[in-house]
């Protein structure tokens, strides 16, 4: 069973509450949204055909426990899920980012997802499946990537919709698009409302070029 792979590597992860942690990532290629503020189109198309276990091999040389499985959209490779199964099976941590647009029951229970819902500024509104949102266990996190008060107020209303039982709101992230949106803009008007979310900071693109690949 093989699917087709864009990269693999071995970084820190830059998102989510995992932030700051050694972590392998293994990047799928293709995806069926085209966002504004991209910043893995070169994840559109290429790669390779690995076999599943081929990739287990890879994964384990880095001997880290934690590994992410992105994109791109993952899920639109049917092998995914299997991916996933077999990296938990194998004693991984693992985290799965998807843009929502697919259904998440497909996923091992054990994988955590993270859902980076669209808002406007993204091009990409509505493409996020919101169904999804009530699948969400509490392991599970929830991203908001804001381009400008328009999407920060859509965020904020989608928040308000959601029963927010089954995902803490300490796993809520609003991240501002980077080189567009003013964190500190961003943080003022969370203060401003007093709204409990994290603010969320691309930490790779912090430590290192932003422009750089594989980090």
């Amino acid at each position: 069973m093989a699917l087709k792979v864009n990269e693999i590597f071995y970084s820190i992860q830059g998102e989510s509450s995992y932030a700051g942690r050694p972590c392998v990532f293994v990047r799928l290629t293709g995806c069926n949204l085209r966002c504004s503020y991209c910043d893995t189109q070169y994840a559109y198309d290429g790669g390779d055909l690995m076999e599943i276990g081929d990739v287990l091999k890879r994964v384990a040389s880095y001997k880290c426990p934690l590994v992410e499985v992105t994109g791109g959209e993952p899920l639109i490779q049917k092998e995914t899920p299997y991916l996933i199964h077999s990296l938990l099976e194998a004693g991984h941590e693992v985290l799965l980012e998807t843009n929502g647009s697919q259904d998440i029951r497909q996923v091992d229970e054990r994988c955590v997802k993270i859902m980076d819902i669209k808002c406007p500024t993204s091009g990409e509104e509505g493409k996020s499946d919101l169904k999804n949102l009530a699948l969400l266990a509490d392991t599970d996190e929830i991203k908001f990537v804001i381009g400008d008060r328009g999407d920060y107020d859509y965020a904020k209303r989608v928040l308000n919709s959601m029963d927010l039982k089954s995902v803490p709101i300490s796993r809520v992230h609003f991240s501002p698009v980077f080189g567009k949106m003013d964190p500190g803009l961003l943080t003022k008007w969370l203060l401003e409302d007093h709204l409990d979310v994290r603010i969320h900071l691309q930490l790779h693109k912090i430590i290192w070029d932003p422009e750089k690949r594989g980090v």
